[in-house]
Parts: structure tokens; sequence; C-alpha cells
């Protein structure tokens, strides 16, 4: 597992675009402003094109690759159609499967339950109708917190609504593919329960 993934902070910029069909963010490090990742959805076909413009958007299948700025994958996403609920594919750095997200049904503000390479619940992100306010939960324990709120360093980076704070707890460990889990359902908040 690549070393940036072992930090607890990143902040994520999304790219806009008036005519934008695919999604893309910047991963910054909070502390130098620097993009430390890219993620690109870089293989999107005409017709999936054509109905992220159209009220099926959510329904459109995704692949995202997070990639460092040399280009070394670190995570892939995928999702195929979605018809009901979200069941989300998470790869490592040589495509193999990590694990996953399954959208909750019928939840107020979205949740996954977030699975590992055998499919078994290893905690779950649960969100606030209201806003922007996520938290990944095993039990009590809070693993990781997303929210549009930021006043550190890099600040007058990200001052549109498009940007967001990930903030993962001590409690996971270094090189864990957890990290690289929580940083997918990051993208997938944006794409699943926010689009």
């Amino acid at each position: 597992m690549h070393e940036c993934l072992n930090k607890n902070l990143f902040l994520v910029k999304e790219h806009l675009g008036i005519f934008k069909a695919a999604n893309n963010y910047d991963i910054h490090d909070p502390e130098t402003g620097e993009v430390i990742m890219h993620c690109r959805e870089d293989s999107l076909g005409f017709f999936t094109k054509l109905l992220r413009f159209s009220d099926y958007k959510r329904m459109t299948p995704f692949d995202v690759v997070v990639r460092i700025p040399d280009g070394e994958q670190l995570v892939r996403i995928t999702r195929g159609v979605s018809m009901l609920r979200s069941n989300v594919s998470v790869l490592d750095e040589n495509d193999r499967r990590i694990g996953g997200f399954r959208q909750k049904l019928l939840s107020i503000g979205g949740a996954f339950t977030v699975l590992d390479a055998r499919d078994r619940e290893i905690c779950r992100l649960q969100g606030k109708w209201t806003g922007w306010d996520f938290r990944f939960m095993a039990g009590e324990t809070e693993l990781a917190h997303v929210s549009k709120k930021w006043a550190g360093l890099g600040k007058e980076l990200f001052t549109s609504a498009d940007n967001y704070v990930l903030e993962i707890s001590d409690a996971v460990p270094a090189d864990s593919p957890l990290r690289q889990l929580i940083l997918a359902a990051v993208m997938c908040i944006d794409m699943v329960l926010k689009e």
C-alpha cells in the first residue's frame, strides 16, 4: 500500500464543469496544499455519458481510479447499472477486490454498509439528511468522518460547495485495506448519495 494512504487528513476537491459527465476529483495534503492523489473516471462509454445528463444519472455505472500524480493506481471503485440501491466494488492497486459497499435501501440521509473482500460487514457509513456530514462507525467507534467544514491550513483552496475533508481516526491501522475502502467510500458518497 502506498504511504500517502497512511495520512489521517485529506482535502477532496471535485472538478466542476458545465457539461461534466465524468466524476473527477483531486485529493490534497492539507498541510502543504499539494495534490497527492487524482481520482478520474476516464473510461466512460458514449451512452453512459448521455445518461449522465438525464434523470437516470444516479443509475449509471461508474469506474473511478485513484492514482498518485505519477500514475500509480491506489484504488479503483466500480459499479454496474444500479436500479434500487448501489452495490459498489473496491479494487486495490493490482485490481484485486478488497471489499465494497452496499447502499441501504431506505435510509434518511444516506447510508452504506462497508464490506471486506468476503462481503462481511466492517463498518457502516451513516449520514445526516440535513447536510454533508458522514461518519464511518464500527459499533460505537468512529473510524472516520467526512464533512464540508474545514478551518485549517489550505482553507483558501476549498471555497466551493463541492469540496470536503476526510479525517481518518488513529484507530484505523497504517497499511490497512480499510483505509482504501474509506477513501473509496468518500467518492461514492458524492456519486451515489449526493448527485
